[in-house]
């Protein structure tokens, strides 16, 4: 229980850290990547992401009782990440959003092994 604990922690920190400057760099995502056309897919996934971070924070609490959450944060995961390794083969993104969707693989194979070690309630 500790290691899921630690796991779930861990992710919301890094979460909040990674995401929120995503509100105040439009414009400098727009610079480099080009304009953000949809500016209310980029607010609102930027805003979705942070609000699942409570969500990491909430089973970091109480993994035994939020253990059924577990695997929805592993689909939260993972398929972004395999996604982004797709499109950089396919030279389609950035080598620093593999870097990034590479962390979020690991959070997810975090998660995994978080949900396998802890004990239904």
């Amino acid at each position: 229980m500790r290691f899921a604990k630690w796991a779930y922690r861990l992710a919301a920190i890094y979460g909040v850290i990674v995401l929120a400057p995503l509100l105040f760099v439009e414009s400098e995502i727009a610079r480099t990547t080009g304009p953000v056309t949809y500016p209310e897919y980029y607010y609102g996934f930027a805003m979705l992401a942070i609000v699942f971070q409570a969500v990491f924070w909430l089973i970091s609490r109480d993994p035994v009782r939020y253990r059924a959450l577990m695997p929805i944060t592993v689909v939260e995961k993972i398929p972004w990440g395999v996604t982004v390794w797709v499109l950089h083969a396919q030279g389609r993104t950035h080598g620093t959003v593999l870097a990034f969707a590479s962390i979020d693989i690991c959070l997810g194979l975090l998660f995994t092994a978080a949900w396998l070690r802890t004990p239904k309630a």
